[in-house]
């Protein structure tokens, strides 16, 4: 019961139907990580896609030489997109910054309920789409900051900051 609580007050799955916030909690489980646990490396294959519920995470450009981080995302929030992607690798390291909750959900169980019923794929699909738009967003704001280029704030912002 916990966790059909916990996925109905989280951000990136507010607004499913009651039906489609069951499917998800039976395939999800809660983790904790600790402090400065590395959750996701860069280029290793990505299996889980997680929903933070509790502390917070950092999105991280991580290479031999150097690691910058790219977003700081907290409860409500969202990663490990790249799981829902056949053979795709992960794209950005993920660290916790403190002691953090999530959710975690293989990201093959969720391709499979996606596919199985189309209403909770195309949900899924979009809030996807606005995790994916948000890091690309981040990102930009990152390298324009490391180039001292100042960013027009004419855009609307992608998300809300209850982000998922």
């Amino acid at each position: 019961m916990a966790l059909l609580d916990t996925l109905r007050d989280h951000a990136f799955t507010s607004g499913l139907t009651d039906h489609q916030i069951a499917k998800l909690a039976a395939l999800a489980t809660e983790i904790t990580f600790t402090e400065d646990e590395v959750i996701l490396t860069d280029r290793q294959h990505s299996e889980y896609f997680y929903l933070v519920t509790k502390g917070s995470v950092t999105v991280q450009m991580h290479t031999a030489s150097f690691t910058v981080s790219m977003v700081a995302l907290g409860p409500g929030e969202a990663f490990g997109w790249s799981a829902l992607l056949d053979r795709q690798d992960t794209v950005f390291q993920v660290r916790a910054r403190e002691q953090t909750t999530a959710l975690r959900i293989a990201g093959s169980d969720l391709t499979r309920a996606c596919r199985k019923d189309g209403a909770l794929g195309v949900e899924i699909l979009l809030r996807i789409l606005q995790v994916v738009a948000g890091r690309i967003q981040a990102t930009e704001a990152k390298f324009a900051e490391m180039c001292g280029v100042p960013l027009k704030q004419e855009r609307a912002p992608i998300l809300k900051r209850t982000t998922y």
